[in-house]
């Protein structure tokens, strides 16, 4: 009889049938959270006076799915539309935009400016949307992982080149970019088992 009662957007975060148990006698129903790798329920005890009150419902579910799809299910009509349109096609695609489109928010466009800490944290918030478990390293991880792996790539080419019987081709290539800032690419081309390789050795800026 209860399930009637259970059509606001944020009931879309979580299983539509809920678990009925009980603890000391007192009878309580527990939401599962539906995110991928999220195992906690949410349980509302049937004899307290906030039985139908859905706040730790909404804790949780910006917590785990994030503040910004949070709001856009809010703006769904009920439930069923806010799980059909958005979180259905979260679990399918993985992304957002879709729910985005379906709200009437127009084309989705997309910034190279690099952000800030408050919209990096924000940033993040979204990614792991429906995905709690991921794990989106630190800036200062990536930048010693891609140094890393330049090092030992560096290290690889040289050697392949060094070992390589054939002849090597080098070759420059000049450019202004749109910022007036001159640069020379150089790069080298050869022959590997029957397969053409061109590989970009460098890309420096000339001095004015």
């Amino acid at each position: 009889r209860l399930t009637k009662d259970w059509i606001a957007p944020i009931y879309s975060f979580f299983n539509p049938v809920p678990v009925i148990g009980h603890v000391n006698g007192r009878r309580f129903h527990a939401f599962s959270c539906c995110a991928k790798g999220c195992n906690q329920s949410i349980r509302r005890f049937l004899d307290k006076a906030d039985a139908k009150s859905t706040s730790n419902m909404r804790k949780h579910a910006k917590k785990c799915w994030g503040r910004e799809t949070v709001e856009i299910v809010d703006k769904a009509k009920n439930a069923t539309v806010a799980r059909e349109s958005i979180i259905e096609p979260l679990h399918t695609t993985g992304s957002i935009t879709a729910a985005f489109e379906r709200k009437g928010k127009g084309k989705v466009t997309y910034s190279h400016r690099q952000h800030t800490k408050t919209e990096s944290r924000a940033e993040i918030s979204l990614m792991k949307t429906g995905r709690p478990e991921c794990y989106i390293p630190s800036a200062s991880t990536v930048s010693h992982d891609v140094k890393l792996v330049f090092a030992r790539t560096r290290k690889r080419i040289a050697r392949m080149l060094q070992n390589y019987e054939g002849n090597l081709n080098f070759a420059t290539d000049a450019w202004t970019s749109p910022n007036h800032k001159a640069f020379v690419a150089v790069s080298v081309h050869f022959v590997q088992d029957g397969q053409p390789f061109s590989l970009i050795l460098d890309v420096v800026e000339v001095a004015k």
